[in-house]
């Protein structure tokens, strides 16, 4: 037993991570900007594999546990895609070159597992020692998503205010363009950081700022790390395909903001309400995933009427 759980399924969880990764990971090296076509095949299959190892959690776990697992898994899904949309945006702000994307979101989808990781560990042994923090976290939830609603376009973050941005600049001696996949270049005998390892420390930034808002959103539906982290692997390890999809129907998905908004203020009101009120599992999901599809619908028919 691993944390409370089978040595098989945790066996099961790393070996079918790893090898998404690998097939990801190693077709990005071929083809750096693929297809929209087979970007969006490939977010599907990423799916239907967390659908399968949903029933694996059913055969190992219980009927409860797999419920669990597939509504953290639909929030932090949503709550992913939010984060592809600042992506999105960084990438612009530095205009860094569409060869070197994948780079970028090689780096991002990695540190995105790691600082999940973390904030996991910690957010689990807060809530074991301190209950009341549950409370804090709806509260986090809940300020996030009136953050949303009232600004719901990422576009018009300043980047110049990000502290990563500003304290890479006091620090570090930047050259002035990219150099292919360099992360340090040496010009007229000084070692120079190039722009890119600006932008994969600003995305690394905004990966714990994401873990900070997201996590709080599972602990609500549940206080089990495995199912926790599992969850939140399976949504992100499919990020780099997603994001071209993503990059190309960006403006079709207008209201996709609102309704991850609407989840978060749901599942914050869900923390700050769990002593007097009781949501079943599938209660939750079903809820999650309506208000999600909702807003997909909408943004798809107000784009039709354009």
């Amino acid at each position: 037993m691993i944390a409370g759980h089978s040595a098989a399924i945790w066996l099961i969880f790393v070996a079918t991570v790893v090898t998404l990764l690998a097939v990801d990971l190693g077709f990005a090296a071929r083809v750096p900007t693929p297809s929209i076509r087979r970007s969006t095949w490939w977010s599907l299959t990423v799916v239907a594999v967390a659908a399968l190892f949903c029933g694996v959690v059913w055969w190992y776990e219980g009927r409860a546990e797999a419920l669990q697992f597939a509504t953290g898994y639909v929030v932090e899904f949503s709550l992913s895609v939010d984060n592809l949309l600042v992506f999105i945006m960084v990438l612009h702000y530095f205009a860094v070159p569409a060869a070197l994307q994948p780079t970028v979101l090689k780096w991002g989808i990695l540190g995105a597992m790691a600082m999940r990781g973390i904030v996991i560990a910690a957010g689990t042994l807060i809530l074991h020692e301190f209950h009341w923090v549950i409370y804090l976290f709806g509260g986090l939830l809940i300020v996030t998503a009136v953050k949303m609603l009232a600004k719901p376009d990422a576009a018009d973050a300043n980047l110049d205010r990000n502290p990563m941005v500003r304290a890479a600049r006091r620090v570090l001696p930047l050259s002035e363009r990219f150099d292919g996949n360099a992360f340090f270049v040496r010009a007229n005998g000084k070692l120079l950081a190039t722009p890119l390892l600006l932008v994969v420390l600003v995305i690394e930034w905004t990966d714990l700022v994401f873990a900070t808002d997201s996590i709080p959103a599972i602990f609500a539906i549940t206080r089990d790390p495995f199912l926790i982290y599992t969850s939140n692997v399976f949504a992100i390890v499919g990020l780099r395909a997603l994001f071209f999809v993503l990059a190309a129907m960006l403006t079709r998905f207008v209201y996709l903001r609102f309704g991850v908004a609407t989840v978060l203020l749901l599942v914050g009101a869900k923390m700050l309400l769990e002593k007097w009120v009781t949501v079943p599992s599938l209660a939750s999901l079903a809820v999650i995933v309506a208000v999600l599809v909702i807003a997909v619908v909408a943004s798809v028919a107000t784009g039709n009427r354009r």
